[in-house]
């Protein structure tokens, strides 16, 4: 092998090598671009399912406090109509009183 062929075989080599590392540097930044979207695409899921989730709870809770309140609505509206009609026995027994001390 002349230095001529040499000189070639290390040119080509050289060649070869930055074909080589040009082919390993398009790979790495696709790799890292691939990377990058599918980051971004987990962040965007995580936050679409917060939000989701946030919104779930936020109408259970609605629900939950608005079957409490007719709950206690129901049942302030049974001590009210008690009362009333506690007060509507005891009301001909006070007139009786009332009449009583005015007329001896």
């Amino acid at each position: 092998m002349g230095m001529k062929e040499v000189l070639q075989s290390i040119k080509k080599a050289e060649d070869d090598a930055a074909e080589a590392l040009k082919s390993a540097s398009e790979e790495s930044a696709k790799i890292l671009s691939d990377a990058r979207t599918k980051a971004s695409k987990i962040v965007q899921t995580a936050a679409d399912d917060s939000l989701t989730n946030s919104a779930k709870a936020l109408e259970d809770a609605r629900t939950s406090a608005g079957t409490e309140a007719e709950t206690v609505h129901s049942e302030g509206e049974a001590k009210v109509k008690e009362i009333m009609d506690n007060a509507a026995s005891k009301r001909e027994k006070a007139v009786q009183i009332v009449i009583d001390s005015l007329m001896p």
